[in-house]
Parts: structure tokens; C-alpha cells; sequence
């Protein structure tokens, strides 16, 4: 089988590049990063092209994703806070998760209380870079740049990152104000300085720090422009979910989406899998990705209820073990699995109903096909409204996906062949870009001029 009907993904090489003697001198890298496979992936993806050009990437993040990282060939760095005990994970998934409540939790509950220890961490696995790239979330990045001299270059892995009056995100806490994108900037602006009022006490933990060592106050928000570098901004995503606008920083660049997958060194797609694709026509894939598996609710019990009305082969990606049970009494036509790396398998279906993660969503544009999505937090309704608009997906709110919901959210996107063919375009676009390598030339060209400079 090829790669594209193949689950079983194909390593990229990771040797150095034939013409690494005619790039600049290696460079020792750290990519910060925290969160889901959503939150890795496109940071190995980056690290790989990195190393393959003949530089020293580092990942710094949860320890949980060690040996993830240290398969690829890729050095690690722990950096708390770490991922929670599988016991409390249902019920933090659960509250971060809430529409209203998840931001807070995530900054506030989870990121400041460890800020310190995040701190020490980023410091340690700093020493001797040559440039520093941080996440949304990675509060620490900024701080230990600034106290320790490092150039430092920051990420975004969605376009709800730069909170555009222009281009005006979907949010989770009030989706119905998208309907109101047409009033612009005069309206966003305000409602936006708004959000800054609301998230304020929750960076006096980074403001404190930041005088203890030092560093002179500043009016910008860790949480909304200062995550912002002052010299590159990699906005790690295609042009096609989110195109550049006029109050994004300057800096930034578009680089395409950084796809990386595998979940092991070894063929990780079980020949279940494998013997099933091979058994029938497309399924339609239900996924909840790396983190709303953990708090499905009814996600599974209706989508079987959606499947049997349909009458259609469906695949029920039900996360790792301890995530949540596995349906019992699937019908003929039906395979429940933990994990299969979706480059290789959503080619292979007839559509996906996933969640709005982005790295979901970036596989999805990817493989060409339809999609329902099913937005449960953060940017993932920002994201449906996205590919909706595109013209390659269907949205249904969390509260309504019932079994008779879905089944006619799906119908169209199985039988009309609009849906096929403008979903098969954008993949095509999609796989035309090369992220890694745009990402990689942006950071060497950054180090280049800070080279230059001194």
C-alpha cells in the first residue's frame, strides 16, 4: 500500500542535509512547548527538519512526553508542570473542557501555580541555546529570554492565538458572537480590551516574577500581545484555516502546518485496523483527539446511535487506556481502537466527526476529506467556524450531537459531492505546503541576523 492508504506512517529522514555544509553554523535550539499530541507533534515535526539541517533541537515540556520526543533522536528537556496522574484526568479534562470556566483553569489552576518550578526548568534546559521558541502557554520562555540574554522567537498553532479585530475569533464562552463578525474592529477592539481586564489577575504570578528577577514592568499581557516575540512570530498553521491581518505583529510568519504523527518507533497500526480498511468501503472516523477523550460524555454511545441510522462502516478512536471504556456490542461494520496515527487513516475514510483540536483539524484538511465538528473548548470552535467557512465541514455544538443530529449533519457531507470535491481541493493546497521547512528557514534566518548583529 502507499503512503496515502497506508495507517502505517513513514519516517522522515532525519539525517543531515546533503547541503548542511552550505547552511548556517549549527544552532542549539529549544522549542518550549506544553499540552496535548496537538501541542507536540507540530514541535517534533519542527525539531525534526531542524536536526535534519544539521542543528541541535531540543523539546523542553512535560516529562510525560519523553520518550516520545527521545525515539525521534530529538533531546529532551523536562519542564513542570507535568501531566496528571491518569485517576485525576477525567476530572481535570472535564473542567478544562467547561466553555466558560477551561481558560481560567488552564492559567490559572494549572500554568501560574508552577510557574516558578517552570521557570527553573526553562533555565536549566536553556543553557547554551542559541534561540528560544515558545507555545501559548509557556509563560516561563519570555521570562528566562529576557533574564538570560537568549534570542527568543514565539508560536501560535492556530489563528484564535492572535485575537484579530479583523479576522475576529469564534469563542468558546459566547460561539453566537460570531455572528457578529461583520461589525469589525470598532466592535471587537472594545470587547477585546475587555478579555485583558478579565485575564489580568490571573498574570500577577508572571508579574511577580518578573520583578523578582529583575526585569522591568511592562504593560503587555503574557496571555494576549506579550506572548508575541518582538523578532519572529511562526504562526504554525495554513493560510487557508486563518490568513494574515493587519493588527497581527509584524513579524509574523505563516508558515503552514508541521504534521508528525507516530505514536512509536514501531509499526504502532494494528493489523485489526489495517484488515478492517482493507474489508469494506470508507468508514466515517469519531475522534475526540488527545484531550476531550478524556470527558467524551455521550461522544461514542451516539455516534453508534448515528452509525446505525446511516447504516454506514465506522472506526471509534476511543483514546489510551484508562481514557474511557470501549463501547461493548458494536454492530457488523463497526471497530473500536485506542490510537492510529490519522495520516494514514483519514485518507482511507469517507468523513471525520472530530473535536476542533487543530492538529484534528490540520490531518483532516490534510487527508481531503469532510468533516462534522463537534467544537468541546478553547479554539475549537473558532476552528469549525474556519473550515466551515471553507466549505469542507459541518458543525454541531457539544449539547446537540444526538444520534439523529449527527446522522443528518452527516448526510450531506457523505452524499453531496461538493462537499467531496472542495475538501479534496483544500488537501491538495494543504499538502503542497512544507511547514517544517518554512519554520526552519525563518529561525535560521533570525539567528543569521542576531549573528550578524553582535
Amino acid at each position: 500500500m502507499t503512503a496515502q492508504t497506508d495507517p502505517r506512517p513513514t519516517a522522515d529522514d532525519t539525517s543531515p542535509s546533503p547541503d548542511a555544509g552550505r547552511r548556517p553554523t549549527a544552532r542549539r535550539i529549544v522549542l518550549g512547548t506544553f499540552g496535548s499530541l496537538g501541542d507536540v507533534h507540530p514541535y517534533v515535526a519542527l525539531a525534526r527538519e531542524l536536526k535534519r539541517r544539521g542543528h541541535r533541537p531540543s523539546i523542553a515540556t512535560s516529562a510525560y512526553w519523553r520518550p516520545k520526543v527521545e525515539q525521534e533522536g530529538i533531546d529532551f528537556s523536562p519542564v513542570r508542570p507535568d501531566a496528571p496522574d491518569p485517576d485525576a484526568m477525567h476530572d481535570l479534562m472535564a473542567r478544562l473542557f467547561d466553555p466558560r470556566r477551561g481558560p481560567k483553569v488552564v492559567i490559572s489552576e494549572v500554568m501560574m501555580p508552577s510557574l516558578r518550578e517552570s521557570f527553573e526548568d526553562t533555565r536549566a534546559a536553556a543553557e547554551g541555546a542559541d534561540l528560544l521558541v515558545s507555545h501559548p502557554l509557556t509563560f516561563a520562555v519570555r521570562l528566562v529570554a529576557e533574564a538570560g540574554g537568549i534570542p527568543w522567537a514565539s508560536s501560535v498553532l492556530a489563528p484564535m492565538s492572535f485575537l484579530s479585530a479583523f479576522d475576529p475569533p469564534t469563542l468558546p464562552a459566547a460561539p453566537a458572537l460570531s455572528g457578529l463578525r461583520r461589525l469589525g474592529p470598532r466592535f471587537h477592539r472594545p470587547l477585546f480590551r475587555g478579555f485583558r481586564l478579565l485575564v489580568a489577575p490571573w498574570e500577577r504570578p508572571w508579574r511577580r516574577l518578573r520583578a523578582e528577577l529583575g526585569l522591568p514592568p511592562t504593560g503587555e499581557s503574557p496571555v494576549f500581545e506579550g506572548q508575541h516575540a518582538p523578532d519572529l512570530v511562526l504562526a504554525m498553521f495554513s493560510k487557508l484555516l486563518g490568513a494574515p491581518q493587519p493588527d497581527w505583529p509584524p513579524n509574523a510568519v505563516v508558515t503552514g502546518f508541521s504534521f508528525f504523527d507516530r505514536d512509536s518507533a514501531e509499526d504502532d497500526s494494528p493489523e485489526e485496523l489495517l484488515r478492517f480498511l482493507d474489508d469494506g468501503p470508507p468508514p466515517v472516523v469519531f475522534t475526540l483527539g488527545s484531550s476531550a477523550v478524556w470527558a467524551p460524555g455521550r461522544f461514542f454511545n451516539e455516534s453508534l446511535g448515528a452509525v446505525r441510522r446511516l447504516g454506514c462502516r465506522a472506526i471509534l478512536l476511543t483514546g489510551p487506556e484508562g481514557a474511557n471504556a470501549r463501547p461493548s456490542g458494536l454492530p457488523p461494520g463497526v471497530l473500536a481502537t485506542g490510537y492510529a496515527p490519522y495520516s494514514g487513516l483519514f485518507p482511507r475514510c469517507a468523513a471525520i466527526v472530530h473535536q476542533g483540536g487543530v492538529g484534528t483539524t490540520a490531518q483532516a484538511m490534510r487527508a481531503g476529506r469532510p468533516m462534522l465538528v463537534v467544537p468541546h473548548g478553547f479554539d475549537q470552535h473558532d476552528n469549525a467556524d474556519r473550515v466551515s467557512r471553507l466549505g469542507i465541514a459541518r458543525t454541531l455544538s457539544r449539547p446537540r450531537y444526538t444520534a439523529s443530529r449527527v446522522a443528518d449533519a452527516l448526510r450531506p457531507l457523505l452524499d453531496d459531492p461538493g462537499f467531496a470535491s472542495r475538501s479534496a481541493e483544500v488537501g491538495h493546497l494543504v499538502r503542497a505546503e512544507d511547514g517544517p521547512a518554512a519554520a526552519a528557514d525563518a529561525i535560521e534566518a533570525l539567528v543569521s541576523r542576531g549573528r550578524a548583529a553582535r
